[in-house]
């Protein structure tokens, strides 16, 4: 009896070590492959090279420039009163700006990595992701997950994530905010807003003319602004000869 147990003591530890001798070998299995291979792949998510053909499209880069103008309009006409930032934030303009300079206009192709983006902008990976997602919930981006075959023998995850697929686009809310420059008749305060600049860099630009300049600026007919620029500039001449001659006259009253 006591021979039998001692039997089955020894049985037990032999079987012991050799479950673990087995975990060792998985353990060391598992830590062959790298972290990244061992990710999940994302749901939704569709092999790459076959999702791309039909996702991206051509375009141009005047589409591309309005679609960053009204991402901007859109911005500042929805923040709200007391808030720093707009529904989208300025991260996110950074990142539809980026994607402005790396898309390909032919064929519309458009698929920078995350690393690529935070390395570009200096931004942290958690504020490119929100940028990222904001842009999507407001319409001016959408994206496909994909994956590809893993370069795996044997054991081990045969696919792995790559980088989404992006693609520009902007709503139709914020067009509008471009008035004509998007191709659409301006609304009134669209309209009204554009004369109050127009009128703002008007005066700013006649604030910093001379005489001649004015003149040249203000009168339509080309010969009498002519003759009214001479006639500015010889008035400015003499203005700036009396500013001089008195200027001189004090300095010799001062050193008398």
């Amino acid at each position: 009896m006591i021979e039998e147990q001692q039997m089955n003591t020894g049985e037990a530890a032999e079987r012991g070590s050799f479950f673990k001798r087995i975990d060792g070998v998985i353990d060391g299995a598992r830590a062959d492959g790298s972290a990244e291979d061992r990710k999940p792949i994302r749901r939704n998510s569709r092999r790459k090279g076959s999702c791309e053909a039909s996702f991206w499209r051509g375009t141009s880069r005047r589409d591309v420039q309005k679609i960053l103008m009204a991402a901007r309009y859109y911005d500042r006409a929805k923040k709200e009163p007391g808030k720093r930032n707009g529904p989208l934030g300025g991260i996110a303009l950074e990142v539809l700006a980026l994607f402005a300079n790396l898309v390909n206009f032919k064929s519309g192709r458009l698929d920078p990595s995350l690393d690529f983006i935070t390395d570009k902008l200096c931004r942290s990976r958690d504020a490119v992701v929100r940028a990222l997602k904001a842009l999507r919930d407001h319409g001016f981006l959408d994206w496909l997950r994909r994956f590809e075959p893993a370069p795996n023998e044997g054991r081990g995850p045969q696919v792995r994530q790559v980088s989404n697929a992006y693609r520009l686009s902007a709503p139709k809310r914020a067009l509008a905010l471009l008035g004509r420059w998007a191709g659409r008749p301006a609304t009134p305060d669209d309209e009204q807003a554009g004369r109050e600049d127009r009128a703002a860099m008007e005066a700013e630009h006649v604030k910093a003319l001379d005489l001649a300049g004015l003149a040249a600026f203000k009168i339509e007919d080309s010969d009498l602004a002519k003759a009214l620029a001479v006639m500015g500039k010889a008035i400015d001449l003499r203005e700036s000869a009396k500013r001089t001659e008195y200027q001189s006259t004090s300095y010799s009253y001062a050193g008398s």
